[in-house]
């Protein structure tokens, strides 16, 4: 495993190249990277400016996607995250690995920005330029999201946020302040609305390795509907496809995929040819080998809450499996596993996920639509959803209605009931997957766990451990440790 020389992980140029080998990404680093002279040198450094670590693991513990199933693969991520206990582990899927990768990504993007501030012909690096400003926002995005306290207008002008890092390393040691949620928000705006009109779809091969525009618009909704920007979140997601075409880029589950075994499942559904993945990114990850096998993971119950009964009155086409009596999942990511050399034996066990699909997008405009009293566009995409999901969908029996919603939940405000429906269908859409800890988070869900024996694990709105803990080591760097 790479050792890093400060607490923060803020690396050094040198250290990115030794670390870089990115299988399904770009070519492979070489020596001529110390120069960065060519936008093509600029673009391969690139491929490194994104975590290539997994948040996966920890952050479905937290939610309630999970029960304990009394036995299975016990890890720290997994174990601790569901017990809401700082992890205690540095490992792969562990928060401190991902703290370490978001800051590694931002290395090589400050190391790409340099060198395209010190090119001669500054016009020629202007789509790498706007890739590595985009790529450093993300990367401060999720870290502002895990390790400080979730965005509040009320509050985030005196929360501590997370270093904002802007330029490379030159020293060990270098001490780093916090400063404030606030402020963080401030810059990844500024370096968002920077690289967004740089962003060229054309600079590669296979632009959903990057931050191609369609990646890169959705980046903004899911920013703007943290920060409770709504209009802004419809504008960008009105610019993410020609001619606002949702439907034929979203994921065809009950089509395509119903007649699939879960083997050609997995083979498609985070790769670069499914059309719904707007940004895939390599993880060096054991996630896709014990997904169905953690000990605390997704039970039959937990499932039949998830994808049992919903408000369009059909059923969700999501299949489900399981392993033994225990360990059930949907076939979604898996591993791959890359040998140390040809003929070893040992190697690195790898899991590609997609950061950003077409299914959040729509998720994001009918959320912030719903907040604008956009009612018709909400059911609009909602009825879209369903149609994508669900068996049989036919608009006589299964239309959602704000009539149905109203009894389904039995609630009478319209808006509540919107949005309880988007959080369901974005909870069967993305389970397993991580996302559910965000909404979660952005709506102050209190979480209950319980052991096999009945010991009850509560977090509650307002508890501390909602927030990541700090990496012990950042202190070395003059980072403060959150509140316990």
């Amino acid at each position: 495993m790479m050792k890093f020389l400060t607490g923060i992980s803020v690396i050094s140029l040198g250290m990115i190249i030794l670390a870089g080998c990115n299988k399904y990404l770009d070519q492979s680093p070489d020596s001529t990277w110390t120069e960065l002279n060519t936008p093509q040198k600029v673009s391969q450094l690139l491929g490194t400016a994104y975590p290539q670590a997994n948040y996966i693991v920890f952050c479905e513990a937290m939610t309630d996607n999970v029960d304990d199933k009394g036995a299975g693969v016990l890890v720290r991520p997994n174990m601790d995250s569901y017990q809401f206990k700082d992890v205690a582990s540095t490992d792969q899927d562990s928060p401190e690995y991902y703290w370490q990768a978001c800051y590694t990504a931002i290395a090589a993007a400050n190391n790409a920005l340099k060198a395209c501030e010190a090119a001669e012909d500054s016009a020629a690096y202007s789509a790498q330029k706007g890739e590595a400003l985009v790529a450093r926002a993300y990367a401060h995005f999720m870290l502002v999201t895990f390790f400080s306290k979730f965005y509040d207008e009320t509050t985030a002008a005196t929360d501590p946020g997370i270093p904002y890092v802007t330029e490379p390393e030159k020293v060990v040691m270098k001490q780093y302040e916090r400063k404030t949620v606030a402020y963080v928000y401030e810059m990844i705006e500024k370096d968002l609305l920077a690289g967004l009109p740089l962003i060229n779809d054309q600079l590669y091969d296979v632009p959903r390795y990057h931050f191609n525009r369609s990646a890169a618009y959705a980046f903004a909704t899911r920013f703007y509907l943290f920060k409770k920007d709504y209009q802004k979140v419809v504008d960008y997601a009105g610019r993410v496809f020609p001619n606002n075409d949702l439907a034929n880029n979203m994921r065809p589950w009950n089509t395509t995929y119903s007649s699939l075994s879960p083997a050609a499942i997995v083979d498609i559904y985070a790769n670069a040819a499914e059309k719904a993945n707007l940004l895939l990114v390599e993880t060096q990850s054991v996630y896709g080998r014990y997904v169905a096998s953690y000990r605390y993971g997704l039970t039959y119950d937990i499932e039949q809450q998830i994808l049992g009964r919903n408000v369009s009155k059909a059923r969700f086409v999501y299949p489900l499996y399981y392993r033994g009596t225990r360990d059930y999942f949907i076939p979604k990511l898996t591993e791959y596993f890359v040998k140390a050399s040809v003929n070893a034996t040992i190697g690195d066990p790898y899991v590609m996920v997609p950061l950003f699909t077409t299914e959040e997008v729509l998720f994001n405009r009918a959320e912030a639509n719903a907040y604008l009293g956009n009612n018709a566009a909400v059911l609009d995409d909602l009825n879209l959803f369903a149609s994508k999901r669900m068996v049989n969908y036919n608009e006589t029996d299964n239309k959602i209605t704000t009539a149905g919603i109203r009894t389904y939940y039995g609630i009478s405000n319209v808006r509540d009931g919107l949005i309880r429906t988007i959080l369901d269908f974005k909870r069967a859409e993305f389970v397993q997957e991580g996302h559910r800890w965000f909404d979660l988070q952005r709506y102050k869900v209190p979480v209950v766990h319980y052991s096999d024996k009945g010991e009850e694990f509560r977090l509650e709105p307002d508890d501390k451990r909602r927030t990541l803990q700090i990496p012990s080591s950042a202190t070395t760097s003059g980072i403060a440790l959150n509140p316990r």
